[in-house]
């Protein structure tokens, strides 16, 4: 080896921190350098930041922050759950979920969504549509106190039957309007399994007869609620059966009554109804052309009658409402498309009914002369008189001198009405809701 060589290597092994290994008995001409081992030097010391000064969101007490998402939209709250274990710690807190209503799509069982739901204490489920799993939704969330599954045209007897094939005593209210499949087998099984439920809705379930009123009869004693609308095999034996006529055990606690589009019924059910249901508050009878002024005599005897609903009863005159003044207690009170409604029902309803709150005539055979008779029913809120034809200036007049709480009124196709009359009820204190539709300036 050269000197110059030698001189170069010596240099590299400097700069580098390499070395010549020494070379073994194997290997005696190998002179290749190899990098020796040298311990880690220790880290350079790295300051740590100094805490931040003042309140960011990340200090929170959980406490607090369970304060906040109380106060976001239901999706917020889910989505700040997903934010950090911290956050989602604080969301789960059931008071953040308290009144909460989880509105679902069931196509498949979900056991996972359904454990959070019973985690954050959710009570209230809405399906909105259904496909399965419902079983396992209900079995996941035992404190369900509401259920809904309102047009969910897919539920069937035999869904329900898996559903509520356990007691669930903490259910109070259950809504199958629209479910169009369900009959008289599924009101079976609710009665036997949901005996604490105060509110049931059935309108639209068409295949519902007075046999399933009678299981209703039969087991839900604490019925509240109960809506049938356009359940249309109901007659009267249906309305006997709730009262606790012949061997059912009746509904005594039924405060609210839907009988819409019921045609079925006659004079006879109110009859039932005015002697089997003594805590009944409202009814709804619209659309059911066969009552008359009769049964709205019966409905008169009931202590605690206030809202009255006689829509398009084409057999209701005005001898009918004056059969309802007799009880004095009315606050709300809908007549409209009653054709053989006119003024002389106002003159019975200013002395006996003078607490209305609400009052609807629409397309009554109103006149002026019948708006100077409401005029005087002083605490009226809410007056509906669309379509009212022969109602004109005069009755606006007086309807703005004496109506002074009023706060919504129904012009809605009042042809003979002009601007001038409308000042008398724009200067209104309270009015807050005014609709002229199809209203025609002459």
């Amino acid at each position: 080896m050269s000197a110059w060589t030698e001189e170069v290597l010596s240099w590299r092994d400097d700069r580098l921190g390499l070395t010549e290994l020494p070379s073994t008995t194997r290997r005696k001409n190998r002179t290749a350098p190899y990098r020796l081992h040298r311990p880690h030097l220790p880290a350079a010391h790295v300051p740590e930041p100094a805490p931040e000064q003042g309140t960011h969101i990340s200090r929170l007490y959980p406490e607090l922050l369970a304060l906040i998402f109380e106060r976001l939209p239901v999706r917020d709250r889910g989505r700040a759950a997903q934010v950090c274990r911290a956050w989602r710690d604080a969301a789960d807190r059931r008071s953040v979920w308290r009144g909460v209503e989880a509105a679902l799509h069931l196509r498949r069982p979900a056991p996972v969504l359904f454990a959070s739901l019973a985690r954050r204490g959710v009570r209230k489920l809405q399906v909105l549509s259904l496909r399965r799993g419902l079983r396992d939704a209900v079995a996941a969330l035992p404190g369900l106190e509401s259920l809904s599954l309102s047009g969910c045209y897919s539920v069937t007897d035999a869904a329900l039957a898996s559903a509520f094939a356990a007691e669930l005593p903490a259910l109070r209210r259950l809504d199958l309007s629209l479910c169009k499949q369900v009959t008289d087998s599924s009101l079976g099984r609710i009665a036997q399994s949901l005996k604490n439920l105060e509110e049931l809705e059935l309108g639209g379930c068409c295949n519902i007869t007075d046999t399933g009123l009678l299981l209703i009869a039969w087991g839900l004693r604490k019925l509240r609620r109960l809506n049938l609308r356009s359940c249309w095999h109901v007659n009267d034996d249906g309305i006997a059966h709730l009262c606790g006529g012949g061997e059912a055990r009746g509904t005594p606690e039924l405060e609210h009554l839907g009988l819409q589009d019921c045609q079925r019924l006659t004079d006879e059910a109110l009859k039932h109804a005015a002697t089997g249901l003594p805590k009944l508050k409202s009814i709804n009878l619209s659309f059911c052309v066969a009552v008359t002024d009769a049964g709205l005599r019966h409905l008169a005897r009931l202590s605690h009658l206030e809202d009255v609903n006689l829509r398009a009863c084409d057999g209701v005159s005005d001898a009918g409402v004056a059969h309802l003044a007799e009880s004095g207690r009315l606050r709300a009170l809908d007549v409209s498309f009653c054709d053989k409604v006119g003024d002389e029902a106002l003159s019975h309803a200013t002395l006996g009914l003078s607490g209305l709150r609400s009052l609807s005539l629409s397309a009554c055979r109103l006149t002026d002369e019948g708006l100077e008779r409401v005029a005087r029913l002083s605490q009226l809120e809410t007056l509906n008189i669309g379509q009212c034809t022969r109602v004109t200036d005069r009755g606006l007049r007086a309807l703005g001198e004496g109506l002074r709480n009023l706060k919504a009124i129904d012009l809605y196709g009042c042809t003979c009405i002009t601007p001038q009359g409308l000042d008398h009820i724009v200067k209104l204190p309270r009015l807050s809701v005014l609709n002229l539709g199809l209203w025609h300036v002459r």
